[in-house]
């Protein structure tokens, strides 16, 4: 497969939109939207401050489908400028048809953008559910799971963070604080720059690093990894897949994970996983599934 090629895979996750994808989270991008709403030609009333400040608080509790697939593209730009795609076609096509297929069954409507999934050539286990759909899975850990069974545990896994809308919730709530200090002191001598106003929305450029930083580094709560187990098993189940594949594929990648880093770092243990979730790990056969895992698979274990 050509390079081009390859990189076409990742503009099918980043999209043309890369550059207004990051700028968005910007303080001077915020400054200039905002601006749109609040005049800051003449000094503003400190009553009118306050309501801006709440907005943007607000709307980093609850942001639109819009804003979270462009935050979402964001996130995978900067982890696919830390991690490099896998150069093989074949597999990342059999890992988007895998996971489109689990996608649907999900318990909420999916993303603006839809799901888009892509394989990383690291043979660190670890995934990355950015939010907006955009999942990116390295090849040590599809390379791990013996079947399609325990390939679709790892994806519904995945999917379930963004249906819970983990990704979105790692922003920090001190930005929020920051937001509304930020509003009464500026309030307090009226906002009449671009420069001013800059200062009451700056914290929106963190956000990206919030997630980044939990998805890479210091991983999800406990109780949001157990939560996305136990939505993973709905997933799987209504998708016609054993629910014991999660359990199969958590006993597997135990004494493959290495303790401080990649997914050992990140998740909970795998077997304290394996133990919330219960039930036994044993998977049916099926040779039509097998055959099309082995196919796709084998070139990158």
């Amino acid at each position: 497969m050509r390079k081009s090629s390859i990189w076409g895979s990742v503009r099918l996750i980043i999209g043309s939109g890369l550059v207004l994808a990051v700028t968005a989270c910007t303080p001077a991008d915020v400054s200039r939207k905002l601006a749109g709403v609040l005049p800051i030609k003449t000094p503003v009333p400190i009553d009118d401050a306050i309501a801006v400040g709440t907005k943007v608080v607000r709307s980093m509790e609850d942001f639109s489908p819009e804003e979270e697939h462009y935050i979402g593209r964001a996130v995978a730009a900067t982890l696919l400028s830390q991690n490099r795609p896998l150069n093989n076609s074949g597999a990342n096509h059999y890992l988007n048809l895998l996971g489109q297929s689990l996608a649907r069954h999900s318990s909420q409507a999916g993303p603006l953008g839809g799901y888009h999934f892509l394989l990383l050539d690291s043979y660190e286990i670890n995934a990355f559910a950015a939010p907006g759909g955009l999942i990116l899975v390295t090849r040590g850990l599809a390379g791990t799971a013996a079947n399609e069974e325990e390939l679709a545990a790892v994806l519904a896994h995945e999917i379930a963070h963004v249906e819970l809308g983990h990704g979105i919730k790692a922003i920090k709530s001190a930005r929020r604080t920051e937001a509304l200090t930020a509003v009464g002191s500026l309030a307090a001598s009226q906002i009449r720059t671009p420069a001013e106003l800059s200062a009451l929305t700056s914290f929106f450029s963190g956000a990206i690093i919030d997630i980044v930083q939990t998805l890479s580094v210091n991983g999800y709560s406990r109780s949001a990894e157990y939560e996305a187990d136990k939505a993973a098993l709905v997933i799987l189940e209504r998708a016609g897949y054993p629910k014991s594949a999660l359990a199969s594929v958590l006993e597997r990648m135990g004494p493959r994970i290495a303790s401080g880093s990649g997914f050992g770092k990140t998740h909970p243990s795998a077997e304290e996983r394996r133990k919330a979730i219960g039930g036994d790990s044993a998977i049916p056969a099926n040779p039509v599934r097998q055959a099309r895992f082995a196919k796709a698979f084998n070139s990158i274990r």
